[in-house]
């Protein structure tokens, strides 16, 4: 997988919004106020160093042993590096948090292929099994809350309705709303447009919301993921829909929760691993411990 990056226009109704978490594989998807580096919150000033984070019990945390030096080197080049680390509230830990144990996600279908109700049921099922290979890496795991995480597949966006061949109302289904030059949700019921969590100007309230987007392009090569969700190309994810490990998907949702790429350093001691690009097609052992530590130091917010 190439390991390039791709700059775009950014949403225009991205203006007023909070700053995004923007990280990517092979692309990043980067505002014209966001540094041309893989790990910035966009908008954000870059160089003041990050406020020092909570204090953490020492019982709470048992890496193996040969583990213990990277996944220190990896928190301190993140403190390092993200502007607001602890200051940012619209990680994947907190889209979660804030639905009490679930995700919703829009499908923003940014290509002209048509979808039965078979596939849209696929792609469902298959965005489920990806996310779920995070969220069991957590299960039982330094007080967090939750055994399962459901996926909820809440809306469609799409250029033309005929796309679409199904005639059941289970998703709500968004018709050339275009913004970035690919269909969208109504923002008025996206988290990232509205933090504060007040959807009452979404058509179907909050039980309608939706979390992040699975954004599918037509052509699109690699990935770029962040608070927002993911992007990868549309024929890639159906083609591998049924596949035990979408390592682009895998990785891009890596970002989502705040995990961050690898192009210029390698942790000590660490070989190939899934947010390493290119360099692993499922979650380590290593993926699993830094996700973990994210949490790890995340979790005094949510008075845990």
């Amino acid at each position: 997988m190439a390991k390039r990056r791709l700059r775009v226009p950014a949403l225009s109704a991205l203006a007023g919004a909070a700053a995004s978490l923007l990280l990517g594989t092979s692309v990043l998807i980067a505002s014209p106020a966001q540094a041309d580096t893989p790990s910035r919150l966009a908008g954000a000033p870059v160089e003041p160093a990050a406020p020092a984070g909570p204090v953490v019990a020492a019982e709470d945390w048992n890496p193996p042993a040969n583990l213990v030096q990277p996944l220190d080197e990896v928190w301190r080049h993140v403190e390092s590096t993200y502007p607001d680390l602890y200051g940012f509230r619209n990680y994947g830990w907190d889209q979660i948090m804030a639905n009490g144990g679930s995700i919703n996600y829009c499908v923003r279908w940014d290509s002209s292929a048509p979808v039965s109700a078979t596939l849209r049921d696929e792609i469902h099922e298959a965005l489920t099994r990806q996310f779920t290979k995070w969220m069991d890496v957590m299960a039982g795991h330094n007080e967090w809350p939750y055994d399962e995480v459901p996926v909820n597949i809440v809306g469609w966006a799409v250029r033309d309705r005929s796309t679409l061949q199904w005639s059941d109302d289970s998703v709500d289904i968004y018709v050339n709303d275009i913004n970035e030059g690919a269909p969208q949700c109504a923002p008025e019921c996206g988290r990232f447009f509205n933090q504060n969590g007040d959807y009452s100007r979404c058509p179907g309230g909050a039980a309608r919301h939706y979390d992040m987007s699975l954004w599918l392009t037509s052509g699109f090569g690699g990935g770029a993921g962040g608070d927002w969700g993911q992007r990868l190309g549309s024929e890639y994810f159906v083609n591998s829909r049924h596949n035990a490990d979408i390592h682009i998907l895998l990785h891009e949702i890596g970002h989502s929760f705040g995990l961050d790429d690898f192009y210029d350093w390698t942790p000590s001691g660490v070989g190939g691993f899934l947010m390493k690009a290119g360099s692993a097609a499922r979650i380590t052992d290593f993926d699993a411990w830094m996700f973990r530590d994210f949490w790890r130091h995340l979790k005094p917010r949510y008075g845990l």
